[in-house]
């Protein structure tokens, strides 16, 4: 709990039997967190038993894959059910360090921001931490795409590590994104679209063998779907089209 308000930290959850109690406890161990929520989606690992061994969680498990971004879809709605006025999507791979949960929700309960990412660019650190090469001269080249696109001035937008308040996930039409990893991107241009302040942190970053990443035909995908977003951001923003992702403001 956070001034009355109350912090719910979501997991979506891919076969991480690994990393998961690891995970859950760097979590609880930060200040603020009233309990977490694991989505497992369809995992082929023992994620979803270790997830039920874990207190004060809450655990729902997909009859079937409807991929990562189909996963933050029910983490956010299940999140919201359980009354949550701040909700922290962490993975719970432990890419992303939990220490930095206090200082994103604080951000987030003083009013300061909607939204707050856990950069991995901010410092200069990311090749340091293990990033590949290639990663990060995607990472780079689409940021600087979508910042001109969007007219936004983020040091990433494919960060895993988010937290939101309650009012920007009731807004925003998440329903209308993807099931895949380019829900990440297009819920950061939905946010941007409904004017909504976007704040960040410097991330340390971590790789090894047991943190999720997309191979290169998947990056591949996903760079397209980053590049489709931005240019239907602007399409819609001329008024040269008009789609449920990005509404007309009223």
């Amino acid at each position: 709990m956070f001034h009355g308000k109350k912090v719910v930290v979501v997991m979506p959850a891919y076969n991480a039997a690994k990393t998961l109690q690891k995970t859950y406890d760097a979590v609880m161990e930060q200040d603020f967190v009233d309990h977490v929520i694991v989505v497992d989606d369809a995992s082929s690992d023992e994620t979803t038993a270790i997830a039920k061994t874990l207190p004060n969680a809450v655990v729902f498990t997909h009859e079937k894959n409807l991929g990562y971004g189909g996963n933050q879809k029910t983490c956010y709605r299940r999140a919201l059910a359980e009354g949550a006025d701040i909700v922290v999507m962490v993975h719970p791979d432990y890419q992303y360090e939990p220490k930095l949960l206090p200082a994103m929700i604080t951000l987030i309960g003083h009013g300061l921001y909607d939204c707050v990412l856990g950069s991995r660019i901010l410092g200069g650190y990311a090749l340091r931490g293990g990033m590949p090469l290639w990663k990060y001269i995607a990472n780079r080249f689409l940021t600087a795409a979508e910042n001109l696109a969007i007219g936004a001035k983020l040091s990433e937008y494919h960060t895993g590590y988010r937290a939101f308040s309650r009012e920007l996930l009731e807004k925003l039409p998440l329903e209308e994104n993807s099931d895949d990893f380019v829900f990440d991107n297009q819920m950061l241009a939905q946010i941007v679209w409904h004017g909504y302040l976007i704040g960040e942190v410097s991330c340390p970053t971590k790789y090894f063998a047991e943190a999720s990443s997309i191979n290169f035909p998947r990056s591949v995908r996903y760079g397209l779907g980053c590049l489709s977003t931005s240019a239907q951001f602007l399409f819609a923003k001329w008024g040269l089209t008009s789609i449920p992702r990005f509404p007309p403001k009223s």
